[in-house]
Formats: C-alpha cells, sequence, structure tokens
C-alpha cells in the first residue's frame, strides 16, 4: 500500500470511529439512568451491557497494540455480558477510558504500521486487518446500542440522522433551516 493511501486510510477510519462514537453518545443521552440497563428482551444486550463490552474489547485490543496479544489475560469478556452495579458516571467513565486508549493508539499509528503484524487470541494480523475487524464489530454494537436506545426512548426519541419523511428536505437543502 502507498504511504498516501495508507495516510487517508488511516485518516478516515479516525474520522469514521470518532463519528461512531458520537452517534452512541447521541443515543446515551436519550436515556434516563433507568433505561441504561433495560434489555428489550430476554438474552438481548443493555445499552449498559454494549457500552461496557465496547470498552472491555478497546481496553484489551488496544492496550500495547503493536506489542502483545489482543486478547489481555486481565480481560473478564463474560463479565461485560452480566448485568454490572454501575452508575451512570461510572459506565460513562470506563466508555470514556476505553475510547481514549483506542482512539490515542490510533492516532498514534503511522502508515508503515498498517503491514506490520499483531496478535489478536492468538492469530497474526496486519494492523490494516486488525483496524478492518474492529470497525465491522465497532459498527454492529453500535447499531444494537442506538436501536435498543431507539426503542426505550420511544416518543421522546431525537434522530441521530435525517428523520423518516425528511430525506426531500435534507435532499433539498432546507432540512433543519429556520
Amino acid at each position: 500500500m502507498s504511504e498516501p493511501l495508507a495516510e487517508a486510510f488511516l485518516e478516515n477510519v479516525r474520522f469514521e470511529f470518532a463519528r461512531m462514537k458520537k452517534l452512541c453518545e447521541g443515543a446515551i443521552t436519550q436515556l434516563g439512568d433507568e433505561q441504561l440497563s433495560l434489555s428489550p428482551a430476554k438474552d438481548s444486550n443493555s445499552v449498559s451491557v454494549l457500552m461496557r463490552h465496547m470498552a472491555g474489547n478497546m481496553l484489551s485490543r488496544w492496550t500495547d497494540f503493536l506489542s502483545s496479544d489482543g486478547e489481555k489475560p486481565w480481560r473478564d469478556r463474560d463479565a461485560e455480558f452480566e448485568d454490572a452495579e454501575m452508575t451512570r458516571e461510572e459506565l460513562l467513565a470506563y466508555w470514556e477510558k476505553g475510547w481514549s486508549v483506542f482512539l490515542e493508539t490510533l492516532h498514534s499509528l503511522q502508515p508503515s504500521d498498517l503491514q506490520r503484524n499483531v496478535t489478536i487470541r492468538g492469530e497474526s494480523l496486519t494492523v490494516l486487518q486488525a483496524i478492518l475487524r474492529q470497525t465491522n464489530h465497532y459498527s454492529y454494537h453500535t447499531g444494537q446500542l442506538v436501536y435498543v436506545a431507539r426503542y426505550f426512548s420511544g416518543e421522546r426519541w431525537k434522530s441521530l440522522s435525517i428523520p423518516k419523511g425528511r430525506s426531500q428536505e435534507f435532499n433539498q437543502g432546507t432540512y433543519l433551516k429556520p
């Protein structure tokens, strides 16, 4: 991969992950404290579980990313999917900690790093492959988180994109203009 292409790739994934974080946080802010731990069905995940799982994954995968296996021995993945007694503030602090480690590591990568090998759960991947894997993983859970938040927000939900029935306005440049 050429250096300009590698740099463009890194710039784009940094932008998209920041956008993903903002999307999640736009959904989280629409929930009350008690709604964070509600699940729409038995054996489905609450927003709180999704937040803890994503943060736990980020901390494990992106701590010492280039030099140690991405599945750290201190991570308890199964516990991420159990109910936990955390206040909203504690949950948001953990969420932010995961995203900080992830985004700082992502911003530290250089174009030449994309062809380096890293290990995740004993499997060797290039940095490029690891980033693409995480893009898929975090996108998947972002969609779940937004869906669950929307479900429990009900009528109070404020769209995080173009609301249904408003595409024409958006395309004409009149959406959200006074």
